[in-house]
């Protein structure tokens, strides 16, 4: 990989990678059983370049903000490039948000160029609000044959033959402003710089070297802070290759496995437990002969590999799983809410490493993550190189609020100087998550700060820390609240908690169910137990990390439900 010690920006990064490599393949781009197209990191530059020239000849001044709303495709990070040559900050926004949405952030980051979908943009053309938005430029792709765009142009005609002119950018200079996906209301622009970016892909790279050859499945959106770092830079520095997907129907995601050989890929929890559930119903189908041998190659492999992964190994033992994998995976990244211990031991057994970490956008992009060395289900792994994390006042058992220091730390919130302060102290980012290090330096989560609840004896109780009880629970989804948080002014003494669950579909939460979440209760301190539950039919509210958003649900409870619906856990 190049030494990002010796580049000054993004942008030079990126220059270099597509100089030293331009014969290699740098993305793949496939919609269902069709191959739409593959470029290799010259063909990519023949794309990007002709739409720089065409910024710069547009009069863009430098440091011009443009954002970016699509799905995963190579024309995102064709633009994203083309925006780094000619000098301007990129706002990557997530194509899932409402148009409500989209106007709010792009009038708050003075957005100058958009770049859009048709039908993300026929969406924010009927949104309240968009008659207020300064655009001097929209650029629209997939247009249809005769689409009348009402002033923006069309991507794929927006192209200068002359050679653009790079424009030098400084570490300090900002790269990218980011919208963290817990704004609660008021929009939080993270100012990433150059240098938070080439120190983050350093950091990670480290750990987990990408090189010509590897091939990265993107799943999650390109504007996850996740993928924008492992699913576009860090690759793109190593000379690997980005495959994207124009569908995520699960039929199609497995396929692209062996049919690419993809070495890494980065899922959040809900589609690794997703994944997890359908390999045991694989499982669960064998000819009990075959089951058997596949529990036994299964446990040798859990007993061999308990201190390290052998991949080489666990390859020969479970070749058939592996085989489905593509027979090249290296691991599985997973981040952005809490996964499951056993999930991780799960797949760890079958020797599919997922790397567990932990990151939030104000801190770049991961701040821990597992290194195996040993493998820890029950950690979000240790501090990245270059990372600096500690516990501010921890209680008697050593939890407090995790504060974070590095060279990945944002400039600051945008046109927010307020909330800066409060959230970067002398250096340190407070996160507001709850944790502990052990001594060897792994990090435990146990929730959000502002999800504590602490009981009339004076105790804490951390809803996330209570839900690890019921990990795995036959259930699509569940959530611990205090019923005093759902409904609240009722009175004294009402800090007991309520198991919320969300079955399958097509199933209830029956009998066995229920003995089942008792039985976990009853490990529980009992200050720390659920005294009720309530069934809930919908879907959670989620982030687009997919965090639950606790508060919309809370909301959603609160009005749709009441108290009444409430059932008591009997023992």
């Amino acid at each position: 990989m190049l030494d990002l010690r010796r580049f000054p920006s993004v942008g030079a990064s990126l220059q270099a990678a597509i100089d030293r490599w331009p014969d290699e393949v740098c993305l793949i781009e496939a919609d269902r059983e069709r191959e739409n197209h593959r470029l290799t990191y010259r063909q990519f530059e023949g794309l990007a370049l002709p739409l720089a020239s065409a910024l710069q000849e547009m009069g863009m001044p430098e440091a011009f903000r443009a954002a970016i709303i699509m799905t995963n495709q190579s024309k995102w990070l064709v633009s994203a490039y083309a925006v780094f040559y000619a000098g301007g900050i990129l706002i990557p926004l997530d194509y899932k948000l409402t148009g409500r949405e989209h106007v709010e952030l792009l009038t708050h980051s003075r957005t100058r160029v958009l770049i859009i979908e048709y039908h993300l943009w026929r969406q924010l053309r009927q949104s309240e609000g968009f008659d207020r938005l300064a655009l001097p430029l929209v650029l629209v792709t997939e247009t249809p044959a005769g689409a009348d765009l009402l002033g923006a142009q069309r991507w794929e005609e927006c192209r200068r033959p002359e050679a653009p002119r790079f424009v030098a950018r400084r570490r300090t200079d900002t790269a990218c402003i980011v919208y963290s996906s817990g704004t609660g209301g008021r929009p939080k622009g993270c100012m990433m710089t150059h240098d938070n970016y080439l120190e983050q892909c350093r950091s990670l790279t480290a750990l987990y070297p990408f090189w010509p050859g590897v091939r990265y499945l993107s799943i999650l959106p390109t504007n996850h802070a996740i993928d924008f770092m492992v699913g576009f830079f860090g690759p793109f520095i190593c000379g690997a290759a980005v495959v994207h997907l124009r569908t995520l129907r699960p039929e199609f995601v497995r396929d692209a496995f062996p049919r690419y050989q993809i070495t890494y890929v980065s899922l959040v929890p809900m589609v690794l437990k997703n994944l997890e559930r359908g390999l045991c119903t694989r499982f669960a189908g064998l000819p009990p002969f075959k089951r058997s041998l596949l529990g036994a190659l299964t446990a040798m492999n859990r007993s061999l590999t308990r201190r390290r992964p052998w991949l080489g190994l666990s390859r020969l033992l479970l070749r058939d799983v592996h085989r489905a994998f593509g027979g090249k995976l290296r691991a599985i990244f997973v981040g952005g809410a809490f996964t499951e211990p056993s999930t991780l031991q799960f797949f760890y057994d079958l020797g599919i490493p997922v790397a567990n970490g932990y990151g939030l956008t104000e801190a770049g992009t991961a701040v821990t993550l597992n290194d195996f060395r040993p493998f820890r289900a029950d950690t979000v792994g240790r501090p990245l190189p270059g990372m600096e994390v500690r516990i501010s006042d921890p209680d008697g058992e050593g939890i407090g609020e995790v504060l974070v220091r590095s060279k990945t730390v944002m400039a600051g919130y945008l046109d927010d100087a307020e909330l800066t302060a409060e959230t970067i102290v002398d250096g340190w980012v407070r996160t507001g998550d709850l944790g502990r290090l052990d001594a060897m330096g792994h990090l435990q989560l146990f929730g959000r700060k502002k999800n504590m609840i602490v009981t009339e004896g004076g105790k804490n109780i951390y809803p996330e820390d209570i839900e690890n009880v019921f990990d795995s629970l036959a259930v699509k989804e569940f959530c611990v609240f205090a019923r005093n948080y759902l409904w609240p002014q009722k009175g004294l003494g009402r800090e007991e908690l309520v198991l919320v669950l969300h079955p399958d579909a097509g199933k209830t939460v029956d009998a066995e169910l229920l003995e089942e979440v008792r039985r976990r209760n009853r490990r529980l301190p009992d200050f720390k137990r659920i005294r009720s539950y309530l069934p809930w039919s919908s879907d959670f509210p989620r982030t687009a990390s997919m965090k639950i958003k606790r508060p919309d649900l809370a909301r959603l409870i609160t009005e749709g439900a009441g108290e009444d619906g409430l059932r008591p856990l009997a023992d």
